[in-house]
C-alpha cells in the first residue's frame, strides 16, 4: 500500500470527520457538563478501534450482505442515541464548575463513547465503503493489514478532532452555565433527532 494512498485517504477521512454528528453531539455535551472530555473522546475511539477490527476481520461484509443483521445493528444504535439524548435533556448540567453532585465516572464515559461510535451503522458501512477503495489487492501487504492501518488513520483523525472540539466547547461555555445547559440540550435534541433519522431511513 503507497502512502500516497494513506495520504489520500487520510484526507477524506479529515473532511468526513468534519461534518457534525453523533460523535460531535456527544462530545460537545461532554465538554458542557463534564469537567473532563478526555474519558468521552476516548470511548469513541475505543469504538472506531473495535469497528476497525471487525472490518479487518471480515465479519463487515457479513453484517453488510445480511438485512436482518443490520437492522438490529441500526435498532440498537438508534436506541442508545436516544437514550443518551433523553438523558441530556432531562439533566442538561452546565460547567464543570458550578454543577452539583459527582461527575459521571470515567468508565461510564468510555462505554457510553464506544457505544456511539461502536453501534454507529452508518460508520459500519462506511469503512466498508471507503476503506477498501484505498487497498491495494496486490500489495505486499496483506488485505487486512492493510484496513487495519487505514482505519487506525481515521480513528486517530477522530480522536484529535473530536478532543479540539470538546476543549472548545468546555472553553467557550466554562463562564457561562446558561449557555451550557441550552447546548447540554441542543446536543440531546441532536442526538435524538439522528437516531429517529437513522430508524426512519433503516425502516421507511
Amino acid at each position: 500500500m503507497a502512502a500516497g494512498s494513506v495520504a489520500a485517504f487520510w484526507l477524506v477521512s479529515f473532511l468526513l470527520v468534519l461534518v457534525p454528528g453523533a460523535d460531535w453531539a456527544y462530545v460537545i455535551g461532554a465538554g458542557a457538563r463534564e469537567r473532563s472530555v478526555l474519558p468521552s473522546v476516548g470511548g469513541l475511539i475505543v469504538g472506531y478501534v473495535g469497528l476497525t477490527l471487525v472490518v479487518a476481520g471480515g465479519v463487515a461484509a457479513v453484517v453488510a450482505r445480511n438485512p436482518a443483521a443490520l437492522t438490529v445493528l441500526t435498532t440498537a444504535g438508534a436506541a442508545y442515541l436516544l437514550w443518551l439524548g433523553g438523558t441530556a435533556l432531562l439533566r442538561p448540567g452546565g460547567p464543570p464548575e458550578v454543577m452539583l453532585g459527582e461527575p459521571t465516572p470515567w468508565g461510564a464515559r468510555i462505554r457510553q463513547g464506544a457505544g456511539i461510535s461502536g453501534f454507529n451503522p452508518k460508520a459500519l458501512l462506511l469503512f466498508l465503503a471507503l476503506l477498501p477503495q484505498f487497498t491495494d489487492r496486490n500489495g505486499q501487504w496483506p488485505m487486512a493489514i492493510q484496513i487495519g492501518t487505514l482505519g487506525m488513520v481515521h480513528t486517530v483523525t477522530c480522536g484529535v478532532v473530536y478532543l479540539g472540539v470538546g476543549l472548545a466547547a468546555q472553553a467557550l461555555l466554562r463562564n457561562r452555565p446558561g449557555a451550557a445547559k441550552v447546548l447540554s440540550r441542543v446536543s440531546g435534541i441532536a442526538m435524538i433527532v439522528i437516531a429517529v433519522a437513522l430508524l426512519v431511513e433503516r425502516f421507511a
